[in-house]
């Protein structure tokens, strides 16, 4: 059985972060969102909430489960006996960021790295510029499930509400 993991923060899941899924879904048996856990970072969603969220967006993707992890991802590889991480891209400075990463998980653990091109509608998209575009009440429904976009509404909704 092939097995894959797609590491990241996902705070919130993309439309961006769906295409490479679906994507790399179908070229492995199981493929493993994980989310990294940065605890340095409080997110607009806790880990907990971002699992839960993924797991209902992605719930048609029967070859597709999430997990969490804190720490080095290729101890989470070793862990699972993975030894493939995809990764999105969306233009050669997410290029330039990840390869120095692939290189050190190669170097470290023997874990080759697959870089799949998002679609062209969602390379300018990041979560970063969602939940800034959101907070400022800007439309980000273009980019984000139905479900992914309830959320990132509600939770805004309350922070204003405190």
């Amino acid at each position: 059985m092939t097995s894959a993991v797609c590491p990241g923060s996902f705070d919130p899941f993309t439309l961006g972060h769906r295409y490479v899924v679906e994507r790399a879904a179908a070229r492995f048996d199981e493929l493993v969102i994980t989310v990294v856990v940065n605890p340095n970072k409080r997110g607009l969603f806790s880990v907990d909430e971002r699992i839960d969220l993924i797991r209902e967006d992605c719930a048609d993707l029967s070859n597709v489960r999430v997990d969490r992890w804190t720490g080095l991802l290729v101890d989470y590889l070793r862990q699972e006996s993975i030894d493939t991480v995809v990764k999105g891209l969306r233009s050669a400075v997410d290029f330039d960021y990840e390869v120095p990463m692939a290189q050190m998980n190669r170097e470290l653990a023997d874990v080759e790295t697959v870089f799949l091109l998002t679609d062209p509608r969602f390379a300018h998209v990041s979560s970063s510029l969602v939940k800034e575009v959101a907070k400022l009440d800007g439309e980000v429904s273009p980019f984000l499930s139905p479900v992914i976009h309830s959320a990132v509404l509600a939770r805004l909704a309350g922070e204003r509400s405190i």
